[in-house]
């Protein structure tokens, strides 16, 4: 095998123009055609090259031209993202909670908190944690009609606390508090 020899790394600057115009026309931007070339030498200089012929500007554009796909393939796998528009200032954000409701809140767990400790503890069971009746039961070791007794008596006094202290709180249900 005479005609093979190896790719002379030294020898690589002197295909840098030809390699530099191939890869601007293959990628259409100046600085991919620069990454890429960078990307080529590197892939060249691994490892020694044998080359079979003596046409080394030919299997440098083989190897540029193939680097080139296999970047466009890796990116095409990628998940593509889209620019954020102009215009954040102006989207509403659905899932924000205004600060009337942060008062609100504020204001409903102070009374909680304030409740007689058997309630309080029905109360952020069922409610706040959202457990069974049966589940909660357990957990404070009372009956079930216990609970039931005592859950009701919570949200009573705790409608008679809110109502008194004139704070607007929208009623949501049982678990509203667990979202909170």
């Amino acid at each position: 095998m005479k005609d093979e020899h190896q790719l002379d790394p030294g020898g690589l600057g002197d295909h840098v123009d030809c390699l530099y115009r191939a890869a601007w026309g293959l990628c259409g931007s100046r600085e991919e055609a620069e990454d890429l070339v960078q990307e080529t030498f590197a892939r060249v200089l691994r490892k020694p090259r044998w080359l079979r012929s003596q046409d080394d500007i030919g299997y440098l554009i083989r190897v540029l031209r193939n680097t080139f796909f296999t970047q466009r393939r890796a990116a095409a796998r990628r998940p593509q993202t889209a620019p954020l528009s102009d215009n954040l200032d102006r989207l509403e954000d659905r899932a924000a909670i205004s600060p009337e409701s942060r008062i609100e809140s504020a204001a409903l767990y102070a009374e909680v908190a304030a409740l007689p400790p058997d309630f309080r503890d029905a109360l952020v069971a069922i409610d706040v944690v959202g457990l069974s009746y049966r589940e909660a039961a357990r957990a404070l070791r009372v009956r079930e009609a216990t609970i039931t007794t005592r859950l009701h008596r919570a949200r009573r006094r705790l409608a008679q606390a809110l109502t008194a202290s004139e704070t607007p709180i929208a009623h949501h249900g049982p678990s509203s508090l667990a979202s909170r």
